[in-house]
């Protein structure tokens, strides 16, 4: 009796058992159900459709972990307090510039460089000032000791900012001139990315050495939560730029790391970034300044007042380059270097060449591009044959078809060299350099920075770059594209699926 009593306890403990397993799966599923029709009239909300796409799908395939992951990506935007502070940072500007036209220059440009101007000062708040030198270098280890120089004769002030900062064999010198010239009664700020940085080896050595020196750093967009600062963790600042004096400018591709990044994979690849850095000289360097004061301001609170200046001044005799700095990201509400970018393509007349390491376009600047080459133009793309970063490699060469059959030349620059300038040129006339990519994180997710520029003769100087990279380059041609192998097709075209999300 015994045994028969504590059979039919058993049983009833794994009828209880399975009841309670039937229980959780059926609301598991009715829960799934819900969040699902929930997601369908959520998610799209002022979102583009590929993004909102990219975002059901993950939500589809990954109950539950797909809200969890969407709860932490999915808002692209930057906190209230920080764009308020961006913001401040306009109203600031063009309480300075309300006299001035878009255009402030001695040259007479085409009535539609002044609609682009006028664009891109309703954006970034910046007009556009003449009266600019440039020089350009592609040269890594150059563009460094540049910097170096400059920061070595500073009399006042200088500013850094960079995504990667390393201290390294590379930038031990340039990083040894901030603490000369703080010891000399310059005043030294530095602004460095967290994670951009934090992720290379030397960054621990560079906190210490800015610590001991008592150099005055922030890191942008901190990753702390037992400090309360905690935000979205793929929003980055991704800005390069130096200011010294107000005088002089430095601006473009290059973080201020080795050139091989430090990373063991790099080394045993024999990979080497190659980038692009600009120096300039006037008004325009009073822009870059401003740019960097708007960062200072959201990590520090700190509002650097004394140092925005746009009037036009006596700086004007430097150069004859018309010059206008276009800020973009997550802390303004429009996509600022996207509707740039699109503007200046469908202006183009006779051609474009582009540049960029990870070219991952949108459905408008895909549009643009193929549309240029359709109707006629020179249209040009410089990738590199390797890539560093695994996903956005294969969605990018997704790509290629499309762009292959509308015409587009596409040169993969030759490994081991990572080509990593960004920048582009439309006809004769203007170009752009800049930290921005032409891909979604650029256009989304990154802060940066894009320097617009009209002159003949920079472009003639980005001219002879491009003819330097082609020199390097192998062109891909459609029919060898095509036969590329199957199994790399898949992963090119299931990889694309995330562009929206990288």
């Amino acid at each position: 009796m015994a045994i028969l009593m504590c059979g039919c306890y058993t049983y009833i403990q794994l009828m209880e058992a399975n009841f309670n397993s039937i229980l959780a799966l059926v609301f598991f599923i009715v829960f799934d159900i819900i969040g699902r029709i929930f997601a369908l009239g959520y998610i799209p909300n002022n979102r583009k459709p590929g993004e909102a796409t990219a975002w059901l799908m993950a939500i589809f395939f990954l109950p539950f972990f797909g809200w969890i992951i969407f709860l932490f990506f999915g808002n692209s935007k930057l906190s209230q307090k920080r764009r308020n502070k961006q913001l401040a940072i306009n109203e600031l500007v063009y309480s300075k510039t309300h006299n001035q036209s878009a255009i402030e220059t001695e040259n007479n440009p085409p009535d539609w460089l002044l609609s682009l101007a006028t664009l891109n000062s309703k954006l970034g708040a910046l007009p556009m000032l003449g009266g600019n030198h440039i020089d350009s270098t592609i040269n890594y280890k150059d563009s460094i000791k540049q910097m170096t120089k400059a920061i070595n004769n500073s009399k006042t002030y200088v500013h850094l900012e960079f995504y990667i900062m390393s201290k390294d064999s590379t930038t031990q010198e340039l990083l040894q001139s901030l603490a000369d010239a703080k010891k000399r009664g310059v005043t030294v700020r530095v602004l460095f990315d967290h994670v951009g940085s934090l992720q290379y080896p030397g960054y621990k050595k560079m906190i210490n050495f800015f610590k001991n020196n008592e150099i005055n750093f922030h890191r942008m967009l901190p990753i702390l939560p037992l400090q309360g600062k905690f935000q979205r963790p793929d929003l980055r600042n991704h800005r390069k730029l130096l200011v010294i004096d107000g005088n002089i400018g430095f601006m473009g591709s290059q973080n201020l790391i080795d050139s091989t990044y430090n990373k063991k994979k790099n080394i045993k690849k024999g990979l080497h970034w190659l980038d692009i850095m600009l120096k300039l000289k006037g008004p325009i360097v009073h822009e870059l300044d401003t740019v960097f004061i708007g960062d200072w301001y959201a990590e520090s609170d700190e509002l650097l007042t004394q140092y925005v200046k746009h009037e036009k001044d006596s700086l004007t005799d430097y150069g004859d380059n018309d010059c206008q700095l276009v800020p973009s990201g997550p802390g303004f509400e429009a996509e600022n270097n996207l509707k740039f970018f699109v503007s200046l393509m469908y202006n183009a007349k006779k051609k474009i060449i582009l540049t960029s390491p990870y070219f991952v376009p949108d459905e408008s600047m895909l549009t643009a591009v193929t549309t240029a080459a359709q109707r006629g133009l020179k249209v040009e793309l410089f990738v590199s044959e390797v890539g560093d970063q695994m996903m956005v490699y294969h969605a990018q060469r997704s790509y290629y078809e499309a762009l292959l059959r509308a015409g587009v030349k596409i040169y993969l620059y030759k490994s081991p060299y990572v080509l990593h300038s960004k920048h582009f040129t439309v006809d004769d006339d203007v170009a752009v350099v800049g930290s921005s990519n032409m891909d979604m994180r650029s256009f989304n997710l990154n802060m940066e920075i894009s320097l617009l520029v009209y002159s003949k003769d920079f472009v003639k100087t980005m001219r002879r770059i491009e003819k330097q990279y082609k020199d390097d380059s192998l062109e891909l041609t459609l029919d060898v594209w095509m036969k590329r192998p199957r199994h790399e097709k898949f992963v090119d075209n299931a990889l694309r699926l995330t562009s929206a999300l990288q």
